[in-house]
C-alpha cells in the first residue's frame, strides 16, 4: 500500500521533471518584431455573446453545460476577418494576435481532440484559418493566443485531488498546440497566456475556508513548468514552427516578455510588449469608452521610445463586428502615424532616456524626439554625438543647440503640437548607444528551479 506522502503527485512530478534548455531567438529573427511597433489583440469567443467579458464563465460560476450549449447561438454572422485585417492596417498595426482559445476552453479553430469548437457551433466553420487568410492578405504577421488552462477541468482548481484531469488537460494542450503550429502555415508569434495552475493558488485557511496563500505568486501553483513540460513543448513548437517568437507566459522565460496594461521602465536587451484595451475590456462589454487619440498616441510613443512594441486590445461583439466607435478611432490613430511614420517603425528606442517630457526613438544618425508633455520650457539631455541639424516634423518653429556635451530644445507654447511634438535631430555619425538592461516586476515565465 503506498503511504500518503507517495500518493502526492505534483511533488513526485516536480521531483523527477528534468528541463531541457531552451535557446531564445536571435535578434536577427526578431527584427520583424521590434520594427513593427504596434499590433492588434483581439479577445473574441463565445463570452462574447454574453457581453460581460472574457472571464464571465468563472466569475459568474456558470454551469459548465450550460455555457457550452452557448455554441448554439454562436453563428457570427457578421464576422469578417477581411475587415478586422483591413482595420489593423490601416490603424498602422503590422501584426494581429487572436484568441484562438481562452480559459474557458471553447476554440476557434478546428480541433480534433476537442468537440467544443467553432466548426460544432453554429458557426459551423474554422475562423482561425479565416483569419490567419486575412492577415497575410494584408501584409500583415500572424499571432496566436493560446491559453494552456481549462475551466472546465476540475484537475485545473485542485490538480493535486484531480490528478488525472489535470492530466489530459495537459494532454490537450500538447495536441492542440499541435494542431495550431501544423495546420495553418507559417505563424509568427505564439501569445500564451495562463501556465499557472488554480489561478496561481489555492489553499484551505480552517475557519477561512478556501483562499490564495499570502505567497502565491512564488508558490508551487505558479511555477508549475515541470507539469506542462514546458521546456520539452517549446522545444517542440520550435520544431513545428522554427523562427516562431514564444512570449514568457508558457513556463518559461520566453523570447519576449508582456507587460500586461503597464508600461514600466525602459529596457533594450529584451523584446517586450505593452498590451492593453481600447476600450478597458478585453472580451466585449457593451457602452466602454473609448480611449481618446491622445491617449493613444501618448501610450504608443511613451512604449516605442522605451523600445517596446504596442498591442492594442479590441473586443468585437458576439456576432463578430467591430465597434464603429472603435474602428473610427483606430482609423484616426493610423492618419496620424501615417503623417510621422518614420520616427516609429523601424527605429530603436534611445538613446535619449525617457522623462515625464516624453523620450526618444533613433535609426542610424537620427534621433526623433517625441514631447508628450512641457513641464519646464526647455528639455536638456546628453549629446549622443556632433549635432549636425534639426528640422520639426510638425513644428517649424524650435531651437535645438549643442552646448559642449548637452542638447537643449526649446518650442515655442503657441507651436507645440497638441499630442506629440516631434524633433529631428541629424548627427554626423550613426549613433552608438549600449542600450538600458531591465529586470520585469512580475513572476511570469520564472520557471521552478531555472531563475
Amino acid at each position: 500500500m503506498k503511504t500518503a506522502e507517495e500518493m502526492k503527485s505534483m511533488e513526485e512530478a516536480q521531483k523527477n521533471y528534468v528541463p531541457e534548455k531552451v535557446t531564445p531567438l536571435e535578434e536577427r529573427d526578431m527584427q520583424w518584431f521590434r520594427d513593427a511597433k504596434f499590433g492588434m489583440f483581439i479577445h473574441w469567443g463565445l463570452y462574447s455573446l454574453l457581453g460581460k467579458g472574457e472571464w464571465v464563465m468563472f466569475n459568474e460560476r456558470l454551469n459548465t453545460r450550460e455555457y457550452a450549449a452557448l455554441t448554439e447561438d454562436f453563428s457570427v454572422p457578421e464576422y469578417d476577418p477581411k475587415a478586422w485585417a483591413k482595420t489593423a492596417k490601416a490603424a498602422g498595426m503590422k501584426y494581429m494576435v487572436l484568441t484562438t482559445r481562452h480559459h474557458d476552453g471553447f476554440c476557434l479553430f478546428d480541433s480534433k481532440i476537442s468537440a467544443f469548437n467553432a466548426v460544432n457551433s453554429a458557426a459551423h466553420r474554422d475562423l482561425v484559418r479565416e483569419y490567419v487568410d486575412a492577415c497575410r492578405a494584408e501584409g500583415l504577421k500572424v499571432g496566436f493566443y493560446y491559453s494552456p488552462m481549462d475551466w472546465r477541468f476540475p484537475g485545473y482548481f485542485m490538480p493535486e485531488l484531480y490528478w488525472e484531469s489535470a492530466q489530459e488537460m495537459k494532454k490537450q494542450c500538447w495536441a492542440q498546440l499541435e494542431e495550431l503550429m501544423t495546420g495553418y502555415g507559417k505563424i509568427d508569434l505564439l501569445w500564451f497566456d495562463g501556465e499557472w495552475l488554480a489561478h496561481g493558488g489555492i489553499d484551505f485557511g480552517g475557519d477561512n475556508g478556501w483562499r490564495r496563500p499570502l505567497n502565491w505568486e512564488t508558490g508551487k501553483y505558479m511555477r508549475v513548468n515541470y507539469f506542462w513540460e514546458s521546456e520539452r513543448l517549446m522545444n517542440q513548437i520550435r520544431k513545428w514552427q522554427p523562427g516562431i517568437m514564444i512570449n514568457n507566459r508558457g513556463g518559461w522565460e520566453g523570447d519576449f516578455h508582456v507587460r500586461e496594461r503597464r508600461i514600466d521602465g525602459m529596457r533594450t536587451d529584451k523584446p517586450w510588449d505593452s498590451n492593453d484595451c481600447i476600450a478597458d475590456s478585453w472580451g466585449y462589454i457593451p457602452g466602454r469608452p473609448v480611449l481618446s487619440l491622445r491617449q493613444l498616441i501618448k501610450n504608443l510613443t511613451d512604449i516605442v521610445v522605451r523600445d517596446g512594441n504596442y498591442l492594442l486590445n479590441i473586443g468585437p461583439t458576439g456576432t463578430g463586428k467591430m465597434e464603429e466607435t472603435q474602428v473610427t478611432r483606430l482609423k484616426e490613430l493610423g492618419a496620424w502615424l501615417g503623417k510621422y511614420e518614420e520616427s516609429i517603425y523601424h527605429t530603436r528606442g534611445g538613446p535619449v532616456l525617457p522623462g515625464k517630457w516624453g523620450g526618444s526613438t533613433y535609426r542610424e544618425n537620427r534621433v526623433y524626439l517625441h514631447i508628450t508633455e512641457w513641464e519646464e520650457n526647455e528639455i536638456v539631455f546628453p549629446a549622443p554625438g556632433k549635432l549636425v541639424c534639426a528640422s520639426g516634423l510638425n513644428t517649424q518653429n524650435f531651437s535645438v543647440t549643442q552646448q559642449d556635451t548637452e542638447i537643449h530644445v526649446r518650442v515655442p507654447i503657441e507651436d507645440r503640437d497638441p499630442y506629440d511634438t516631434i524633433l529631428c535631430l541629424e548627427f554626423e555619425k550613426p549613433i552608438q548607444w549600449a542600450g538600458v538592461a531591465g529586470k520585469e516586476n512580475d513572476v511570469y515565465g520564472l520557471a521552478d528551479g531555472l531563475k
